[in-house]
């Protein structure tokens, strides 16, 4: 398909659009569901006071909460998807907004369970799994409740919170409505006065051009139209933080950090001890920086210079379906069973392929794998959408596996791995071609990319968790996150990491205004760990082989069935341990002093 301009959603041919009937066949049935499930919510009622009782009341209210929980993972992911898929829907916008209701309605309805389990005595609940062995199967998550115990509150007080959830969201729903629907920004012209349509989506294409007039137009007429809403979007932070620090206080946890990485088992050391890593290797991003600067040939090299290709007439247009045929060929290593599930989600519309317009920027994939995942991408047929297109079944593989081997209880991995094994595709991915390609120019430019995978993930990903960091210690000493300190923050941060070769233009400290992931309640982090983790057991794969491929399944097959370090070491890698993120950078390095010998 030629993708040369946005279109409206129904000139996208229908074979390269997501098929939801997987979920409901039509509108009227997500309805009807709806209703339903509404009604269900009264379900909950007779188990309330009666959790600690016996083994079979316990096992029964965990069987009800799977029910429910599955349904309404498709009643959610059905209207999100549909929202997504054009935000200026207004229809589609209010069915999210009542599959949100919903959803909180049965958080209010059960949020009398987390007490009631607390308070069952030690020697009784061990008493119940005597009593009842199917009870066993949410040992984990029983487990998951209790050793928050300290975090919990009254029935009350936990009801209320539950029905505070609906606004908690409210920062991102409108950050989130107000780029992708409202926000337009006005034409940039190139070196040749030839004018281009400046988006959200299509904003880091531009300044992959060649042309470094296009490249600084977009750049600054880019931040220029933003910068008209730095006060409403430092609002939105600032309301995301509070909220944040609102929970993390009720519930007794000592900062914003801990309340977040306690849900998922992970010491906040790894947090804090990624930016010291990171920190201590900055000489290797300077040198980067330092021959991006000298091959570009400049005297100068501005931001909007970071993202074009170093490496000249090496880049080709790639459509999706040669995409999709190289992934599949790097993905063999990992077996025919996992290629036939890549084939099966290209030929059965896993995926939603094409931009158009009003459809949410970016990429992701939906995380369920009930009856399967589905992926959104924003297919623009270069090397960077093949490495999407890679990354996003990763997500969306990594769901099935643990869906179809876990328990619903504990099918849901936590996000601290979420980003392993979109990472290991992208590394297989970049290892099969650069072991193919023997022109020097052609390596070249992969090994460029691949620095930029390393730049962006490991290096940028940690700059965003260090102001994310930054942010929530602020809000926590009780400032308000306003436009100025936060433009401040961000540009000090940014000339840190990109050092002394690379000019800091004044419009690089709107940038926060413009990361969805400051929304997401310190996530970022992970992307950083996660690629460090994926480099070393794509390493393991391809230096072992079916071993590997043994063991990384097993991860993949895991879910929340024990804690994420204790996955990862199953696929052979300790996270505990700083060795995999310094390792990382050592490659880095490696990589930096092959590129320079190619030229």
């Amino acid at each position: 398909m030629q993708n040369t301009k946005t279109l409206q959603r129904n000139e996208i041919p229908e074979e390269y659009t997501w098929d939801l009937r997987d979920l409901f066949p039509t509108d009227a049935a997500w309805e009807q569901e709806n209703e339903s499930l509404k009604a269900d919510v009264a379900r909950f009622a007779p188990y309330q006071g009666k959790l600690g009782q016996d083994a079979r009341t316990l096992l029964n209210y965990f069987r009800l909460e799977d029910e429910i929980g599955v349904r309404l993972e498709k009643l959610y992911g059905y209207a999100n998807c549909k929202s997504d898929q054009d935000t200026a829907d207004s229809f589609y916008q209010d069915m999210k907004g009542k599959a949100l209701a919903t959803c909180v309605a049965f958080s209010g309805a059960s949020a009398f369970s987390a007490a009631e389990i607390m308070a069952i005595p030690d020697e009784t609940l061990e008493r119940f799994y005597h009593d009842e062995p199917q009870l066993e199967e949410y040992r984990r998550s029983l487990y998951q409740i209790r050793r928050r115990r300290e975090h919990i509150l009254s029935p009350a007080e936990e009801k209320l919170l539950a029905a505070a959830g609906e606004m908690a969201d409210s920062p991102d729903s409108i950050s989130g409505i107000f780029h992708n629907a409202d926000m337009k920004y006005p034409s940039v012209k190139d070196g040749n006065g030839v004018e281009h349509p400046l988006t959200d989506a299509g904003y880091t294409l531009l300044l992959q051009s060649k042309d470094r007039v296009l490249r600084r137009n977009a750049f600054e007429t880019y931040y220029s139209a933003l910068g008209q809403f730095r006060n409403t979007n430092a609002a939105l932070l600032d309301a995301q933080f509070r909220q944040l620090r609102f929970f993390a206080e009720a519930r007794k946890y000592d900062s914003t950090l801990s309340a977040a990485l306690h849900r998922t088992e992970v010491p906040t050391e790894v947090y804090t001890n990624l930016i010291e890593a990171v920190h201590a290797n900055l000489d290797k991003m300077y040198d980067y920086v330092a021959l991006r600067k000298e091959r570009l040939g400049v005297d100068e090299l501005h931001m909007y210079d970071i993202y074009t290709p170093i490496v000249s007439d090496a880049d080709e247009k790639i459509d999706f379906n040669e995409a999709k045929e190289t992934v599949l060929e790097a993905l063999s290593v990992l077996g025919k069973d996992y290629t036939d599930l890549l084939k099966e989600g290209f030929s059965h519309r896993w995926i939603d392929v094409y931009s158009n317009v009003g459809k949410r920027s970016g990429a992701y994939s939906s995380g369920s794998s009930r009856p399967h995942p589905y992926v959104l991408l924003n297919q623009k047929d270069t090397l960077d959408s093949m490495f999407t297109l890679a990354h996003e079944m990763g997500h969306a593989l990594h769901s099935y596996h643990s869906c179809k081997y876990q328990p619903v209880s504990t099918s849901d991995y936590v996000i601290f791995v979420a980003e392993v094994a979109s990472t290991c595709n992208e590394v297989l991915l970049m290892r099969h071609l650069l072991k193919k390609t023997t022109d020097p120019k052609k390596r070249a430019y992969l090994l460029n990319y691949f620095l930029d995978q390393f730049r962006t993930t490991v290096y940028r990903q940690t700059m965003f968790a260090e102001f994310e960091l930054e942010m929530g210690r602020m809000s926590e000493a009780g400032m308000t996150l306003t436009a100025d300190a936060l433009s401040e923050k961000y540009l000090a941060l940014n000339k840190l990491y990109y050092g002394p070769d690379m000019v800091s233009d004044p419009q690089i400290a709107l940038e926060w205004a413009r990361i969805p992931h400051f929304y997401y309640n310190y996530y970022v982090f992970q992307y950083a760990t996660g690629f460090s983790a994926a480099v070393a057991i794509a390493n393991r794969i391809l230096t072992l082989g079916d071993e590997a491929v043994r063991d990384y399944k097993k991860f993949l097959s895991g879910g929340s069935s024990t804690d994420p370090i204790s996955l990862l070491k199953l696929a052979g890698v300790d996270m505990s341990s700083p060795e995999p993120v310094n390792s990382a950078l050592q490659l880095f390095g490696e990589l930096i002093d092959e590129l320079r010998s190619l030229q």
